[in-house]
């Protein structure tokens, strides 16, 4: 196997991926278009849902906002089902939202307020405790509710008719628009939404409905009949169908899609590009014009158990610092994605970043320093576990970050899990590790979806169990702050803070990389934060 040394690689592919820039044009109706993923289950429920607007639940459910995305700009807010993005009053603690009139389920029967109010409160319920959760620390009385199916609503929400919604909030927050463009904030009528079943087959408020979804094997998105695109700028649906293959694995996807034969010219690959088949794509500049790229706002993080044995101490959290070798990460995965080494929370291109480095180790890391924190807590050697989701591309950094620690007597087991192990012990908030691997999107272009959901206290998707009062207490001014500037400094200043705690190792900001068939059109990746933008996708047989 032939391979190259990264700064080799990256000055091959500066040259010439200037050609990966997603295709656009024309979007021409018709077609199949087929998406391949390594995941073996895929959940449309919105109270589960975590992915962009612009992912592929959102060709199913629209929300109240959305994002408008261009290659080469960061995303804006947009109106989705809103009239607008909200009008705010109260000081900022009132937003208030119309919907568009007109607007229908696949069914035919018309979307309310209502539906929208259901959707939310059914966020809160126990047993879909795992999706996005920035509304319910911003919502009056959001800390204590449970759900509607205590028999409770949410006074905080109100719906004075079918088409109006009035949200009050604990604190001005001029972000807002941005939350309501998260996936709980879609329509749920309620005699349907059965909590178990919901997940494969919600009712479609978007421009595809689900004619077919089996866990483990594929879902097919038909055209929704009572989709009315007047009401939709945003989303094209040029597709007639729209196939997702799930449990393609990395190799797979990527041979299927370099082949570019029959349906393969159709097809989109949406996993990572196997090392091993780094080489071809630079040297090929066909495959070189099919690649979409984003801005390196992915931030691929060691989370540690900031609760667990040792990992208490704060100098033990240290030496892992001093101790890894984030070069060695980025070579293995960050060619073709400008993978950098990292070294804060906030990653580049997002509000609040600014650069800076507490534990200055070199980029290959400084085992001298990681020995001597260790010794000074006490520890000569120290045995840990690491958990980690089971493919190719983490196995690889697993490796490495494996092999780094021991230089420093720290001696680490790797726990594979599949997806389906994976999935359950994030979902029941299992915390039987060490150390995981892990990595963060930001939610939204905002600097509290780059801190919030994984460092203040009682988070519902953080993998370190970091809490520190202080942090929450600086977070919520942050979050009450009302001038952009302002906001964003103490964000910055509070991404200082948490690293001083030593809670996760950053390890690399790297890009989101991916191929798409020849026949593929108008698919990118947007800007900071990254995600995969399927809005406006076509196909062009011409």
């Amino acid at each position: 196997m032939i391979r190259l040394r990264l700064p080799a690689l990256l000055a091959l592919l500066a040259a010439a991926l200037g050609a990966a820039a997603p295709a656009s044009g024309a979007a021409p109706g018709g077609g199949t278009l087929t998406v391949l993923y390594s995941s073996t289950d895929m959940i449309f429920d919105p109270a589960w849902v975590t992915g962009a607007p612009t992912t592929l639940p959102g060709l199913v459910l629209r929300r109240l906002t959305t994002w408008d995305a261009e290659p080469g700009r960061p995303p804006v807010a947009a109106p989705d089902l809103a009239t607008d993005t909200g009008r705010s009053s109260d000081g900022g603690r009132t937003w208030t939202y119309t919907l568009k009139p007109g607007l229908r389920y696949e069914d035919g029967t018309p979307i309310t307020s209502a539906d929208i109010k259901y959707g939310i409160e059914r966020s809160f319920a126990p047993e879909v405790t795992r999706g996005l959760g920035y509304h319910k620390t911003l919502l009056v009385g959001g800390a204590g509710y449970r759900g509607p199916h205590t028999g409770a609503g949410l006074d905080s929400i109100e719906t004075p008719d079918s088409r109006r919604i009035v949200f009050h909030l604990r604190v001005a927050y001029r972000d807002w628009p941005w939350i309501v463009a998260t996936a709980p904030f879609t329509p749920v009528p309620r005699a349907k939404a059965d909590l178990k079943n919901y997940r494969y087959r919600p009712v479609a408020s978007g421009p595809y409905r689900i004619a077919t979804s089996v866990p483990g094997s594929r879902v097919e998105l038909v055209r929704n009949p009572h989709w009315d695109p007047a009401t939709d700028p945003v989303r094209t649906a040029a597709p007639d169908r729209i196939v997702v293959e799930l449990g393609r694995s990395e190799a797979e996807q990527f041979d299927r899609v370099t082949a570019d034969t029959d349906a393969a010219r159709d097809t989109i690959a949406v996993g990572m590009i196997p090392q091993d088949r780094l080489p071809r794509v630079a040297g090929d500049p066909d495959l070189r014009r099919r690649l979409v790229r984003s801005e390196p706002s992915f931030l691929s993080y060691l989370a540690i158990n900031n609760r667990r044995g040792a990992l208490q101490q704060l100098k033990v959290r240290q030496a892992i610092q001093y101790a890894v070798d984030k070069a060695a990460v980025a070579e293995a995965v960050g060619a073709l994605t400008a993978a950098v080494p990292a070294s804060t929370l906030i990653p580049p291109g997002m509000p609040g970043h600014v650069q800076y480095d507490l534990y200055p180790a070199g980029p290959s890391g400084d085992v001298a320093t990681a020995k001597r924190l260790l010794a000074e807590a006490g520890h000569r050697v120290l045995r840990l576990t690491m958990r980690i989701f089971d493919d190719e591309s983490t196995r690889t950094r697993a490796v490495l970050i494996q092999r780094a620690l021991a230089r420093a007597g720290i001696v680490v087991e790797i726990r594979k899990l599949g997806y389906d192990a994976w999935i359950a012990a994030n979902r029941a908030g299992d915390a039987d590790y060490d150390l995981k691997l892990s990595g963060w999107i930001p939610d939204y272009p905002g600097a509290a979806s780059s801190l919030q959901p994984l460092y203040s206290s009682g988070s519902e998707l953080t993998p370190t169990w970091y809490s520190r009062p202080d942090v929450d207490a600086a977070m919520e001014r942050a979050l009450a702050e009302p001038d952009p500037a302002r906001a964003q400094a103490q964000w910055a200043a509070l991404d200082r803070r948490i690293m001083k705690d030593a809670p996760v190792v950053p390890l690399i900001y790297q890009g989101i990389l991916m191929l798409r068939g020849s026949n593929v059109r108008n698919f990118s990746i947007t800007s900071a934060p990254a995600a995969i933008d399927l809005l406006r996708v076509s196909l062009d047989h011409g």
